[in-house]
């Protein structure tokens, strides 16, 4: 039986984002003074007193002719079918406005049980004067709450826990793989996540920049469980102004950092740039695994030899990533997204590969034998075994007699060997070295 799924709705500004981070206590949704800063619906599991659902956080309802509005209406439509309770947020300091009735008018047509949620109450003995005015929605006591503080919002998830239905016990899940999906503004990002989905979960538009917040999506492919994540486009912090910009850049880094594979989608029209190198050093850096993704493979012009002049392109721009592998797909006709999700399995198992001990030092023996490391001004490196300390990403620790001795051009020796023995494709492979009780 499947979690309980709450979601949050509301005109723009009244609070629902504010309200969803006190819930799940981080902050996920960016949180501005600017109506529809949230535009894509996002996804988190909350708890309270032991009790496990999914929460839902929607871009505010506008009812205008406006392209993102009108798109960001269809996701909330998603979010209230796939509920199973709605957070109705009003503003209880302005009343009700139009856009109000119009969203409680379409609730009361959804017929699903709804809690209306009154914000910005900070006492809610003495509530403000438009407060009561909420009453005439139709949809039942306005629930007074301050999300920005915090009152009252344990009385309100204690209300949400009545009124859902929760499994006896869950089912140990499997262990879910994180994707990110991180690159430049428009350069298909969430078409691909959407064409993964079946459904268009993600806004998406012609607007550089469409998706401001981090997605959290769960999906489910050939029966085993994953995570999207759909970051904002990363632009060149130089050109970033607003700190709502800012803010997006700094969470598409966390969700590098929250994955298990990255992919890496790169234009096929643009090529590598400036900044997709700079978002590839970030995902190496962070020692995330890494597929790197060209989308719009159908706008191209092909020949038989294209997709590997094209690959030469990708690993002399990206030097440092020819341990991953590349694929050609297109996000709008569906092109390669089944091997793209075979590749993610792959990357993912080999970003958790453990070798063991005895061959990894029978690897390195053969090696070292062939391959004896350079003395150093007279002094010889020594190297006495190896073994693996961690996974994600794969981490040897190498015993060795004075760690400066050890050249970085014979750990790019050693890291090559270990590939050609052990795969490690599409994740970075780090080295720890250790001597005489010390580590560097």
């Amino acid at each position: 039986m499947r979690k309980p799924v709450v979601a949050i709705v509301g005109r723009p500004n009244v609070g629902k984002s504010t309200l969803f981070n006190r819930i799940i206590g981080e902050r996920i949704a960016i949180v501005e003074d600017i109506p529809g800063v949230t535009r894509d619906r996002l996804y988190s599991e909350a708890e309270w007193q032991g009790k496990v659902f999914d929460l839902i956080d929607t871009g505010g309802l506008e009812f205008s002719e406006d392209l993102i509005t009108t798109k960001v209406r269809e996701q909330i439509e998603k979010a209230i079918a796939e509920s199973d309770l709605i957070l109705f947020v009003c503003d209880s300091r302005e009343g009700i406005t139009s856009t109000d009735e119009a969203v409680a008018k379409n609730l009361r047509k959804s017929e699903k049980p709804v809690i209306l949620v009154a914000n910005k109450v900070d006492d809610y003995l003495n509530p403000p004067a438009n407060f009561y005015d909420l009453y005439r929605l139709g949809l039942g006591e306005p629930f007074p709450v301050s999300a920005a503080n915090g009152t009252n919002v344990g009385d309100l998830l204690d209300l949400v826990i009545s009124k859902l239905n929760f499994p006896e016990d869950y089912e140990d899940e499997d262990p879910v793989v994180k994707i990110a999906v991180v690159g430049r503004p428009n350069v298909g990002k969430s078409s691909l996540v959407n064409a993964l989905l079946g459904e268009e979960r993600v806004v998406v538009s012609d607007i550089p920049g469409t998706t401001r917040d981090a997605i959290d999506t769960p999906m489910w492919y050939q029966g085993k469980p994953y995570l999207l994540i759909d970051t904002a486009g990363m632009r060149r912090k130089s050109r970033i102004e607003e700190d709502l910009e800012r803010y997006s850049v700094n969470r598409s880094i966390k969700a590098i950092r929250r994955a298990d594979v990255a992919l890496l989608v790169i234009s096929a029209e643009e090529g590598v740039t400036e900044q997709d190198k700079k978002i590839a050093g970030l995902i190496h850096e962070y020692g995330r695994g890494v597929i790197i993704v060209v989308n719009k493979w159908d706008l191209i012009e092909k020949d038989a030899k294209t997709a590997d002049r094209y690959k030469e392109h990708i690993y002399f721009e990206l030097g440092f990533l020819k341990y991953a592998p590349v694929i050609f797909v297109s996000a709008k006709t569906g092109q390669r997204l089944n091997k793209l999700m075979e590749l993610v399995d792959k990357v993912s198992f080999e970003h958790q590969k453990r070798v063991a001990t005895s061959i990894l030092n029978q690897v390195l023996r053969e090696a070292v034998g062939l391959n004896p490391p350079p003395a150093d001004r007279g002094r010889p490196l020594k190297i006495y075994y190896a073994t693996q300390i961690e996974t994600k990403p794969p981490t040897f620790a190498l015993f060795v007699n004075d760690a400066e001795l050890m050249h970085f051009s014979y750990l790019r020796y050693l890291e090559n060997v270990f590939r050609q023995n052990f795969g490690f494709e599409g994740t970075t492979i780090k080295f720890v070295l250790r001597e005489r009780g010390r580590t560097t």
